[in-house]
């Protein structure tokens, strides 16, 4: 498995996976109705972000986007997002991403990395974050709208990047 930037050409491989992933209605609270365009627009970060994908034997299994989760003041704690190809899942393609994600972010000099809002029904996520070291902080009651399991909380994820394994492994109350 290889991790490399995406470049405008790679989104023809992203966009379907990012379709599917919306579609399925468990992650993400982007609008079902975007164009690809529109969705390009979203997903293709530009610097000092950076958005990458992960292949193997040339074929697109996972990409991630990753930057600043705020500017100004807000610019050193960054914040990225995953989609992983339903075909691939179970294979490690999520770790490798989150791994590649958290380097990134300390060869970059940010202090840490908050996620805004994984939907705690996605337990294959939150059990990946928390073996990286991430924390829940909290979590929004209700505020994600599943297809699956109705209105469910979305939790705020946090990795202190200061240290040299950060908090890992503690999960906050």
């Amino acid at each position: 498995m290889t991790i490399r930037e995406a470049v405008e050409g790679d989104w023809e491989r992203i966009w379907p996976i990012f379709r599917e992933t919306v579609a399925a209605g468990e992650t993400y609270a982007f609008p079902e109705d975007l164009t690809s365009q529109e969705a390009a627009a979203l997903w293709m970060e530009r610097p000092p972000g950076r958005t990458v994908v992960l292949e193997e034997d040339g074929v697109l299994l996972g990409t991630a986007k990753m930057g600043p989760n705020r500017g100004g003041r807000g610019a050193h704690v960054g914040t990225a997002s995953f989609m992983v190809s339903p075909q691939a899942r179970g294979r490690g393609v999520g770790r490798r991403l989150g791994e590649h994600v958290v380097a990134w972010h300390r060869e970059q000099g940010f202090r840490a990395i908050q996620f805004n809002a994984v939907v705690e029904t996605n337990t294959a996520a939150v059990a990946l974050w928390h073996s990286l070291g991430f924390v829940t902080i909290g979590t929004v009651p209700a505020a994600y709208d599943s297809r699956e399991h109705g209105y469910v909380g979305l939790h705020v994820m946090h990795l202190d990047l200061t240290g040299p394994l950060g908090t890992r492994g503690r999960v906050a109350p």
